[in-house]
């Protein structure tokens, strides 16, 4: 009973020191995905880290952005009117409607004795 013990502490402990040397993102060496040989140590402070156009040029577009702007803009477009248009059929408003035309009935029926007597 006792090497069991022994041998499952074993092989615990070993698997808990296999987990402390991985890293996420790659070897144990303290370099890491985002700081490897080649990568600036910091950002430059720009948006995307893309400096400004010169004085006087406009931005050159990408070849993705137009079709994905286009598409946004029709997809909000599309989901503001379909959603909008889109009929009522919650519980509560067809209770409402059921109410209502019960209340109708009672009315009619309350007139027509009315002018029975």
């Amino acid at each position: 009973m006792r090497a069991i013990s022994t041998a499952a502490g074993g092989m615990l402990r070993a698997r808990l020191r296999a987990a402390s040397l991985r890293v996420r993102g790659g070897g144990g060496d303290g370099g890491g995905r985002w700081t490897t040989p080649g990568h600036e140590e910091r950002p430059k402070g720009y948006l995307f880290n893309r400096p400004p156009p010169p004085p006087g040029e406009s931005r050159k577009w990408e070849d993705w952005e137009l079709p994905c702007y286009v598409t946004s803009f029709l997809t909000v477009v599309i989901l503001g009117v379909g959603l909008n248009a889109k009929p009522d059929l919650t519980l509560e408003t067809w209770a409402h409607q059921k109410a209502l035309e019960r209340l109708q009935e009672k009315e009619l029926a309350a007139a027509g004795d009315a002018d029975a007597e």
